[in-house]
């Protein structure tokens, strides 16, 4: 495998980078989560959330498109930008186009939630739906390749991570004695950015991820010692079901990761309903898996730290919701038994 080289990733572009977006990108709120139950399950434990469900879009996901989107030079502008997702990473892109006043065609999976559709649409883009996999992204390709449009991927590049490393340096800034941070791994453009932060910032700030089992492509990859793609994806985390990582992201997680543990579908839905009882948050999957790893796989080694979790995103409707957080409710006794 070529080595891939992540020197650019460093203090001062993740610094400039944060600063460029700083007019349009919120400094989300870090709370300390006053739970008994955590208190009781975990000695010692303090725990800190990072409020990206409050993010312009309800994710985290704005940052890396703003930060992608900025970075198209002005000659091309005018030809627009399309992106390929399940959901929020389209939200994301057509908010970031219409912030620089630039045009949107998003391709959507067609199994995409309607409520997250709407939201696209609701950003002025146009939404083209297409079968899950290959034809969305082949669709994306066949816009960058007839429209000249430029592709904003989900989770993969430099300009992402040092979008979504502004997470990692407003949550070190705000607690700067952070021993270990959790945080979700889909296609792995969230971690990289932060475990990058972190780790520039605190080099003994333990970073740990969080995968569905039905999506572990990161923590495969870094198993076999190169990016993998699965044959297959099942979770109810869409957000978190890419089936596959790519260089530059896992070349960043092998750096400044840790672990990456895995978690099951009931264990997100506990976690989404711990939330909800625990730091009154209604959150998508994507987030509850977060949870659900620092309350089980991670559990132990979580005594007596200050943890920062990072609470990714919000976007979901309530109809999926309430189905969810029954889910957990009933899942919750076995998950905190274990």
């Amino acid at each position: 495998m070529t080595q891939i080289d992540i020197s650019s990733v460093s203090n001062s572009s993740i610094e400039a980078r944060s600063s460029e977006l700083s007019t349009a990108i919120l400094q989300t709120p870090t709370v300390p989560l006053q739970s008994p139950l955590i208190f009781q399950k975990i000695k010692g434990c303090r725990v800190h959330l990072k409020l990206e469900c409050l993010q312009h879009t309800g994710t985290f996901k704005a940052r890396g498109a703003l930060s992608v989107a900025h970075q198209i030079p002005q000659h091309k502008r005018h030809l627009g930008i399309t992106a390929a997702s399940a959901g929020n990473h389209a939200i994301a892109a057509a908010w970031a186009a219409q912030q620089l006043g630039l045009s949107a065609k998003v391709v959507m999976q067609s199994s995409a939630n309607p409520f997250r559709i709407a939201r696209a649409r609701a950003h002025q883009a146009e939404v083209i739906l297409k079968p899950a996999g290959a034809a969305t992204f082949g669709e994306a390709e066949r816009l960058v390749q007839e429209e000249g449009r430029t592709f904003i991927h989900p989770f993969e590049g430099l300009d992402t991570t040092l979008g979504t490393a502004g997470v990692g340096l407003e949550f070190l800034t705000d607690v700067p004695d952070l021993d270990a941070l959790v945080i979700a791994v889909g296609g792995g453009g969230l971690i990289s950015g932060v475990a990058a932060a972190a780790k520039l910032i605190k080099p003994d700030c333990k970073v740990y991820g969080v995968e569905p089992v039905g999506a572990a492509s990161m923590s495969q990859s870094l198993i076999k010692g190169e990016p993998v793609t699965l044959d297959s994806t099942s979770t109810i985390a869409d957000s978190l079901a890419p089936p596959m990582a790519l260089p530059f992201g896992y070349a960043l997680c092998r750096a400044y990761v840790d672990q990456i543990v895995t978690v099951t579908d009931d264990e997100i839905c506990a976690g989404m309903a711990i939330l909800q009882e625990e730091a009154k948050l209604a959150v998508e999957p994507a987030a509850g898996a977060a949870m659900a790893g620092f309350l089980g796989p991670l559990q132990d080694k979580m005594k007596n730290m200050r943890v920062g979790i990072v609470i990714c995103g919000a976007n979901i409707d309530a109809q999926t919701y309430g189905d969810l957080l029954a889910r957990g409710h009933t899942a919750m006794p076995d998950f905190l038994a274990s």
